[in-house]
């Protein structure tokens, strides 16, 4: 695994790379890093070039201002590619990482194969969830620990909790590290992300879904309403899992990932 420092407008972007030949960009969730991809990495790397991103404000990447919007994030993307000279990729895009695969793909369709929203959404915030976001906010600011820890908590499925001490861990240290800074750049930009549903209905790009049956952050139904909207589609469906499938069920994710990764460069 090899660590990169990318410049990007007054500070610098932290990515890290394994294996060579066609490439898949991992794009981690809010409050995570590259770090929550470590099961999934080995599965990959072994037939790709594997670049796993610290989005703006999170792991080893600076901040860039008040508010981080899902483009500004998919510009940073786009600094990581420019810098490998990587012409083409399928990005997978967890989550927050999810909304800016779909911003990116939006600004440079030419790049993007193939494209899969984990545990993500094309659907902007509902006016219940951007007040959500406000009194998140208002947490962090006074004081972030007692909005990450049970933040992430609620992630996992329930039933998985007393299986997933270790994981549970690992993703509350990453989320933990994450600045106040960084946390609220990040509310504002997923607050005011603009829609990405006409995109998805529209597109003829392979999109792969992977739903969590227990996400107690996405109501499964809208998910397998999105499903039916998207053209060239493929569907993982992890019965017992909630919002973190590549620490709830790593090999299951990956191997799915894998899958379609090949059919996307097939075309």
């Amino acid at each position: 695994m090899t660590s990169h420092v990318i410049p990007f407008l007054k500070g610098n972007i932290h990515c890290i790379s394994e294996g060579k030949g066609r490439c898949i960009v991992l794009l981690h969730g809010f409050l995570g890093s590259t770090e929550i991809w470590k099961y999934t990495i080995p599965y990959l790397s072994k037939s790709y070039k594997v670049i796993a991103i610290d989005l703006p404000g999170h792991g080893k990447t600076d901040c860039f201002g008040y508010a981080h919007s899902m483009e500004l994030m998919a510009d940073a993307v786009h600094a990581v590619l420019k810098y490998f000279r990587i012409k083409n990729c399928v990005l997978i895009g967890h989550s927050m990482g999810g909304y800016v695969a779909l911003a990116f793909t939006k600004k440079y369709p030419h790049i993007i194969k193939g494209l899969c929203l984990f545990h993500s959404t094309a659907y902007p915030d509902t006016e219940e969830k951007k007040k959500d976001r406000n009194r998140a906010i208002k947490i962090v600011q006074k004081n972030s620990a007692l909005f990450v820890r049970p933040m992430i908590r609620n992630l996992f499925a329930k039933n998985n909790l007393k299986y997933l001490k270790e994981e549970l861990k690992m993703a509350t240290r990453i989320a933990l590290n994450t600045s106040p800074q960084g946390i609220i750049a990040a509310l504002i930009g997923m607050r005011d992300r603009p829609s990405s549903v006409t995109f998805i209905q529209e597109t003829r790009l392979p999109i792969l879904l992977i739903i969590g049956k227990k996400d107690n952050v996405l109501p499964f139904e809208s998910l397998l309403q999105q499903c039916e909207m998207i053209q060239n589609k493929e569907c993982l469906i992890l019965e017992y899992d909630g919002h973190f499938g590549m620490l709830e069920n790593p090999k299951a994710t990956a191997l799915a990932i894998r899958k379609f990764v090949r059919k996307c460069f097939q075309k």
